[in-house]
């Protein structure tokens, strides 16, 4: 028998909680941005594509409910009895009318898994919701609590960077006060949150990144999303880069870094991702031209080597 990985990862988890494998299922419900439409800013995140970092597939016609049963019908060629996360990614999801919320959700509901078991007709175990911080009115907070008397709702938010001054920077324009607001907020109403970090952002260093996990893990996120900066077409950090004014990171000290980030979660904390990835045709920087488990591999061995796991160096008293 393997030994344990010195991680926690999703996959195991997932089959944990829900008993079977499980499929994310992206949709674009045709949210937008505060940092796009003035209220917050212009022009989006530096590192974030005119796509909101999702599918695009509202743009081409496809409603929720065709993108809904086109993603379904994906999973069960894979894996007939496979349940299936309706994953609402694109910009900030609650960022939104609630009427709008409602309706999206009413479309998922008839897809639910009935008391948590899976059929064909319900493979929906739980609902993921992609947004910001900042963003998150207790309006739709009641909605999603009222959503999760039925199946698990997953906050996703993104913090990337423990330096307020650094989100200033990137133009994301919240702070980290404001994040663990947002979570805490999310946790009073019963919903598990997953924060989202980027290693590599222009001023952040090594130091950042053991920043970033420090306030990840005093949170008290479920869930932790981490990649690497990577610099896509059509974003503001693509003019930067190709002015030679913006660094990426070598898969080699991301792993380095990443091993500091993974010691000071919380140990319970399960790791949704490690590292990213985009469409080659999409992705300007850098090219490892490696496969995201063996960046999973790399850094199981950094542990090993260093004596160390996820929690080492983790700390209640965190300021």
């Amino acid at each position: 028998m393997a030994p344990p990985m010195r991680f926690r990862t999703l996959r195991p988890w997932l089959l944990e909680t829900f008993g079977r494998p499980v499929h994310r299922v992206a949709l674009d419900a045709g949210s937008t941005c505060p940092n796009r439409d003035g209220t917050r800013g212009r022009g989006g995140c530096f590192y974030c594509d005119v796509e909101g970092s999702g599918t695009g597939a509202l743009r081409t016609g496809a409603g929720i409910a065709e993108q809904l049963e086109r993603g379904i019908a994906r999973v069960s060629r894979r894996d007939e009895d496979g349940g299936v996360i309706a994953y609402l990614q694109s910009y900030s999801n609650t960022y939104v009318e609630e009427g709008r919320l409602a309706e999206v959700l009413d479309v998922l509901r008839p897809r639910l898994a009935e008391r948590g078991e899976v059929s064909p007709e319900r493979p929906l175990v739980a609902v993921a919701v992609a947004t910001r911080p900042d963003t998150i009115p207790d309006s739709a907070l009641d909605l999603l609590a009222d959503f999760s008397r039925d199946v698990p709702v997953w906050m996703e938010l993104g913090l990337e960077t423990a330096d307020d001054a650094i989100l200033l920077a990137i133009n994301r324009l919240h702070t980290r006060a404001e994040f663990l607001d947002a979570v805490n907020r999310c946790r009073q109403r019963g919903l598990l949150t997953i924060g989202h970090a980027i290693l590599g952002l222009p001023g952040d260093g090594r130091e950042g990144a053991r920043r970033t996990a420090e306030t990840l893990a005093r949170a008290g996120c479920s869930g932790v999303k981490v990649h690497h900066l990577m610099v896509l077409e059509r974003t503001q950090f693509a003019a930067l880069w190709r002015r030679g004014e913006l660094e990426t990171l070598d898969a080699e000290t991301f792993v380095q870094w990443l091993a500091d980030f993974v010691e000071r979660l919380d140990p319970s904390q399960v790791l949704h991702r490690i590292t990213g990835d985009s469409p080659a045709d999409k992705l300007l920087a850098p090219k490892w031209g490696i496969h995201k488990n063996e960046i999973r591999r790399r850094l199981e061995e950094e542990l090993a080597r260093r004596g160390t796991r996820q929690g080492s160096a983790h700390s209640v008293r965190l300021g």
